[in-house]
């Protein structure tokens, strides 16, 4: 229920003017915490809790840590999360030394559990933790006393990209505001990312002499033709519409479900806003019943697969790049994955991203992304509490600010990207041709993904995509991604107004922990009966009042109560 940019004369000047600007804008650095080291700090207006010059510390500072290895994460070299070229980056460029307690898999929800275990038993945590993940351990580990007010910290270290990126979406503090602290940083991500676009076998369109759907009724004339009409031409009743896949949720990350709700103004698995500024979870509002109907009509006519209501996100996409399916609707970045997989499957495929329909009205409604994904906290004890800022500055500074050069090609050459002997740059896809293979190093940084401005990127493609020339390194990088890739990108930011946004990003309420996992169940119960015609459309009223008097209203109570505390 619940980005690339050569490390130039005029970076360095800037980073040396900032470091002298700041300087100057008063504070009260930890002069004690400066004994013994080379220098002495400079004053206690100093922006650093030790000797600092030309953008780095004299003599490097620790910052101690801990951090999940995703399966995705690679390593050359002989290389591993604890020595690697970033940690040997921030060490020579920053003077910051990046110590790991420990590190795990994070694969079966290790990283969590070792945090809560850190947590129950009481032991001392690192300097800083990064978590994207469960909001109630985040709410868990600010509780336990031990994280500072980090928006004070925040106010005082951030630099001024670093804040007007934060600035995009100021409710992305909401999640981490205790007794009116920020007591985490939300960790930014690019607006828009998991947004959804309608894919649709432009080869099919053109074999059945059809036009891309723009309403419901469009729509459902080309479901009928892919799933009659034989577009593969095999001779046998074996494809579909719609690639849909609901093992999860209706309103999801890939295959989803939820634009279909939405064209009746219904938006499942979530809490919406309402006209009177309350909030109200989704899947109980009446405007339900129409995408419930609209469902059901499309299992009986076999538009969508019988399968799935047992499909996740993964398995229900293979219908669709095995040749099977002639719609999909998903992220942008599906193009880059996994739908290249249609050509291997079918060489002569060819699909194209289209807008989503609209419903009897014309209303189009899709999910959105969240801003944020979790957060950064730091110990209270934590003896240079600036050396986070100092680092994560320089990446919105640099890796994430379109106007730097730092980084041109990439994080680091020989890892992320390579320079061929006749100049040319290699990147991702000439993997085969950098010794050791790409490797992308930017993911080993503390916060994942170096430093993002939440809306800077779908919209620079979205510009492209209209035509506009690069004017930068960062937009002339973002110009080689695949065109079909920044085409569904501008339709994303095309049907922007369309977007359902959670709206409830507080921790767990005290009902949704005691009754949320019973109420899931009696939804998806109910919700699957009758999209596979096992219970009448009606039977929604029922599977309303029922969800409200088993604890779904004191859970609406609760919500609004936090929703207004937020106002």
């Amino acid at each position: 229920m619940i980005k690339k940019m050569k490390f130039s004369a005029m970076a360095v000047l800037s980073t040396a003017m900032l470091a002298g600007l700041l300087a100057g804008c008063g504070g009260n650095a930890n002069k004690e915490k400066a004994e013994g080291e080379d220098k002495p700090a400079a004053n206690e207006d100093s922006m650093y809790s030790a000797p600092f010059e030309n953008g780095k510390y004299t003599t490097p500072v620790t910052i101690s840590t801990v951090f999940p290895i995703a399966s995705s994460l690679k390593f050359k070299n002989g290389e591993n999360i604890e020595n690697n070229v970033h940690t040997k980056w921030a060490k020579d460029t920053l003077g910051i030394d990046i110590k790991y307690l420990w590190t795990v898999s994070d694969q079966n929800n290790a990283y969590e559990t070792k945090l809560r275990l850190m947590l129950t038993s009481g032991e001392k945590m690192p300097d800083i933790i990064s978590f994207r993940g469960s909001p109630s351990l985040i709410s868990d580990l600010i509780d336990s006393g031990q994280f500072t007010d980090a928006g004070e910290l925040f106010d005082k270290y951030a630099s001024d990209v670093y804040k007007q990126a934060m600035a995009e979406e100021p409710s992305v503090w909401n999640p981490y505001i205790r007794d009116g602290k920020r007591m985490g940083i939300p960790i930014l991500e690019n607006a828009y990312n998991n947004d959804p676009v309608m894919y649709i076998r432009e080869d099919w369109l053109k074999k059945l002499n059809l036009k891309a759907p723009t309403n419901l009724a469009e729509l459902e004339t080309v479901l009928d033709a892919f799933t009659n009409q034989d577009p593969d031409g095999n001779g046998k009743k074996d494809t579909t519409g719609l690639a849909v896949g609901f093992k999860n949720n209706l309103n999801t990350w890939m295959s989803e479900a939820g634009w279909i709700f939405g064209m009746f103004g219904a938006m499942p698995n979530q809490w919406n806003k309402t006209a009177d500024n309350t909030l109200a979870y989704g899947s109980v509002q009446p405007e339900m019943k129409q995408g419930l109907a609209t469902m059901q009509k499309w299992m009986k006519e076999g538009y969508i697969s019988s399968e799935s209501g047992l499909y996740d996100e993964n398995k229900a996409t293979e219908a669709f790049t095995a040749g099977k399916s002639g719609i999909i609707v998903g992220p942008y970045w599906m193009t880059g994955w996994p739908l290249p997989d249609l050509q291997k499957n079918v060489p002569d495929a060819e699909y194209k991203a289209y807008p989503l329909p609209g419903g009897p009205d014309g209303k189009v409604g899709r999910h959105g992304t969240k801003i944020a994904s979790g957060a950064v906290l730091i110990n209270k004890d934590m003896e240079h509490k600036d050396a986070f800022f100092v680092y994560q500055n320089y990446l919105f500074d640099n890796w994430a600010n379109p106007e730097s050069t730092t980084f041109v090609d990439g994080f680091a050459k020989g890892y992320d990207y390579d320079i061929a002997s006749d100049g040319t740059v290699l990147k991702e896809q000439d993997s085969d041709k950098i010794p050791g293979g790409w490797v992308d190093a930017i993911r080993y940084t503390l916060t994942y993904d170096g430093a993002i401005i939440p809306n800077l990127m779908m919209n620079t493609l979205a510009k492209l995509a209209d035509g506009a020339e690069p004017s930068n390194q960062y937009e002339k990088n973002l110009s080689e991604r695949i065109p079909e890739q920044i085409k569904a990108a501008k339709i994303i930011i095309d049907q922007k107004d369309s977007v359902m946004p959670e709206m409830f990003t507080g921790t767990p309420t005290e009902t949704q922990l005691s009754r949320g996992d019973m109420l899931e169940k009696l939804e998806k119960e109910v919700l699957n009966k009758i999209i596979y015609d096992k219970a009448p459309v009606d039977e929604f009223d029922t599977f309303v009042e029922k969800w409200k008097t088993t604890g779904g209203d004191k859970v609406t109570e609760e919500v609004n109560e936090w929703y207004q505390s937020i106002q």
